[in-house]
């Protein structure tokens, strides 16, 4: 059991032997980069598989399930002499034409942050660039740009939200039915923001067993047997491993935040297609901080144009459950961290360069 410290080694012997005496057989979903680390970099999987218990990694990556035609503003915008305030990672998404990393080696005014406070600062220190900040990520980053936007951000900053909800996209997994689930692990991080009331749900009406988890090796291993535990038991539930951060509620001051500055609109995911409800876009009354109001002439361009994946990506795929990144036929091939073809591989989420990292 690498890395584990030898209190926690047993501990983990221990529910592991407990797993295996409920003797259930479980095909677990998670939706979180952290946890697809945690699983990976100290070897659970294997051991979980021993058990018993299968995991996939959901949709768990923002900058994964970013579609490509949000890429494609971002670039649309950069091409036209404004200025992107992007992720790291995000600015090397591969796009049908391009990626904002190679618009930058071109020419095109990219300029990476660290978060959205980064981009302000710009904004304030150079008041005659048109800022545009690509706000990416889940419920957890999100109340972050909407408390930017609260404070009257500098009058040249404008925002690309290609922010997601968790919710709606495991509606959406529990719905399509590729794959068949017998629980999920939630995510501690977005579950802190939103709680665990609306997971709730997706146990009434398709009768999945849910446990939110925190994102130590422990934690990760108490969940899964308390999935096993709900399954043996015959139950669908929502159940909080994570209860040290998370509460049934969320973060109340968190939520009403974005209640006040977004609207929750349909949108587009990678690999998904449309999903109803389950993006964050500015209110109206935000409209002239909104990129995608302030440069509506310029996206025209971009009207009935579709933007496909890159030939041979299969993280469409691997965001679905469907294959994990072993079994493409790409990964440490033609795929790697250093010439990416898909986000999986470029983003520190991703389950494909997770599992590149922690091969070596």
């Amino acid at each position: 059991m690498k890395a584990f410290q030898l209190r926690d080694a047993k501990m983990a012997k221990d529910i592991i032997a407990s797993i295996k005496a409920l003797d259930v057989k479980m095909v677990v979903m998670h939706v979180c980069g952290t946890h697809q680390d945690t699983l990976v970099r100290f070897g659970l999987e294997e051991m979980l598989a021993d058990a018993g218990i299968s995991i996939r990694q959901g949709p768990g990556c923002p900058v994964c399930v970013t579609p490509p035609v949000e890429i494609e503003m971002a670039l649309c915008l950069a091409r036209k002499g404004k200025t992107i305030a992007v992720f790291g990672d995000m600015s090397r998404v591969p796009s049908s034409s391009g990626s904002l990393h190679e618009a930058r080696a071109a020419g095109a005014d990219v300029r990476i942050v660290y978060g959205v406070d980064d981009a302000v600062k710009f904004a304030k220190e150079h008041p005659k660039k048109q800022v545009v900040f690509m706000a990416i990520g889940f419920e957890t980053t999100s109340p972050s740009t909407a408390s930017v936007i609260a404070s009257e951000p500098p009058k040249n900053m404008t925002f690309l939200s290609c922010h997601r909800l968790v919710p709606p996209a495991l509606k959406a997994i529990a719905e399509m039915g590729e794959v068949r689930l017998d629980g999920l692990i939630e995510p501690g991080h977005v579950s802190v923001i939103i709680g665990t009331k609306p997971y709730e749900f997706l146990s009434t009406q398709y009768k999945l067993p849910q446990v939110v988890a925190g994102f130590e090796p422990l934690d990760l291993l108490m969940a899964c047997y308390m999935l096993a535990k709900q399954k043996k038991d015959g139950v669908a539930k929502v159940e909080n491993e994570y209860s040290r951060a998370v509460n049934p509620e969320g973060n109340p001051a968190a939520l009403k935040l974005l209640d006040d500055i977004f609207t929750v609109n349909d949108a587009e995911w990678r690999g998904f297609g449309y999903i109803a409800k389950s993006a964050h876009g500015l209110s109206r009354r935000y409209a002239h901080m909104d990129a995608r109001r302030v440069f509506e002439d310029d996206f025209a361009e971009l009207e009935g144009k579709k933007f496909g994946e890159p030939k041979g990506c299969k993280c469409a795929e691997v965001l679905r459950g469907l294959m994990t990144p072993r079994e493409c036929p790409m990964f440490g091939k033609g795929c790697r961290p250093d010439s990416p073809v898909g986000p999986c591989m470029v983003s520190a989420e991703g389950s494909c360069n997770i599992l590149f990292r922690h091969s070596k």
